[in-house]
């Protein structure tokens, strides 16, 4: 058998090409654009703190961050695409309280919210508003639970859909005031606010950030917020709390996730440019404009803070004897 021996030329194009592959493997990241999944639709709260961290991140990352809205089933379409991305780090998800919901929501999730994705930061939190159609005969909490235990059943409350963040805020309204009010899903947050400033559906647990303008130009009467405490930007509005209901407190939260396998030193670098976007001077305004409170968390806290999540709201679900197919 003839064994072939390397000439020099042979010997240093192996070289050059095991150079070359090296440096490819060795690429800052990140060298191609990434692609942020929002689970719902432009426009709803969401999408709207996504898109403005997303604009301030590639002066910094060097890279275009991508929004790509992938609304549907209550945000487990967009859910499950990231669960099954490759955890190269260029593929995020946005996620809030609905996901945390469906957990326990629906029987049959094509991914396991705690196993497939590896946290990263819970970016923000902010308070809802119960808002009704100025046509409702209503003027407070006590007046709206007045007139749903007169009617049961026939007053309508708008979704963005079964399982999302209108429609948990709801939900443990009705089960904290004991009254009986039909839910009507729509597509998404824009197509509920829709139906709440038209009357069509006329009570509505709105971000207050989506509701604003349209309170202010009175073509919605809002009644309470859902935080613990009166809110500066609108000190004269009580809360829920205070109207009768000690325990109740509702706030949206978003944060970011990524799949599984990504590497720590990945999701630090992440968490580093998102925290580093968070804290510019113009990216706070905003989001304390919206009645927003910037978290930032470590992704080991934000980890914990979803497994509680989902614990509580397994028990809300639990308690009301929910399932997505019962409440659309």
């Amino acid at each position: 058998m003839k064994i072939r021996t390397l000439d020099a030329k042979s010997i240093v194009l192996i070289g050059l090409a095991g150079s070359l592959a090296a440096t490819a493997w060795a690429q800052p990241y990140p060298s191609k654009p990434i692609r942020w999944v929002v689970p719902s639709s432009p426009g709803g709260g969401a999408d709207t703190v996504t898109r403005l961290v997303a604009n301030g991140l590639p002066p910094v990352l060097g890279q275009r961050v991508i929004v790509d809205n992938r609304a549907g089933a209550s945000g487990n379409i967009g859910a499950d695409i990231v669960a099954k991305a490759l955890p190269d780090g260029y593929t995020w998800l946005m996620i809030n309280n609905a996901q945390a919901a469906n957990v326990s929501l629906y029987r049959n999730l094509p991914y396991d919210l705690l196993r497939d994705f590896a946290p990263v930061t819970q970016v923000d939190s902010s308070p809802h508003v119960v808002v009704v159609h100025p046509s409702l005969p209503v003027k407070s909490i006590a007046d709206l639970v007045k007139l749903a235990k007169a009617k049961p059943g026939t007053l309508d409350y708008a979704s963005a859909g079964t399982g999302t963040v209108t429609f948990v805020a709801a939900e443990m309204f009705k089960a904290q005031a004991g009254v009986n009010m039909t839910h009507v899903p729509y597509k998404g947050g824009g197509e509920s606010l829709l139906s709440a400033l038209t009357g069509e559906t006329p009570v509505y647990f709105s971000p207050l950030a989506v509701a604003l303008a349209h309170m202010r130009q009175g073509r919605l009467r809002a009644l309470a917020v859902t935080s613990a405490k009166r809110l500066s930007m609108v000190p004269e509005l009580p809360t829920v709390a205070e109207s009768g209901y000690p325990s109740y407190e509702f706030n949206l939260w978003n944060g970011l996730l990524v799949p599984s396998k990504t590497s720590k030193e990945m999701i630090t670098a992440i968490r580093n440019a998102v925290i580093k976007v968070l804290n510019t001077p113009e990216v706070n305004k905003r989001l304390v404009d919206m009645s927003s409170t910037v978290i930032g968390s470590q992704p080991e806290e934000f980890g914990a803070f979803v497994k509680s999540e989902v614990d509580t709201l397994a028990k809300l679900v639990a308690k009301l004897n929910l399932t997505a197919e019962s409440i659309r």
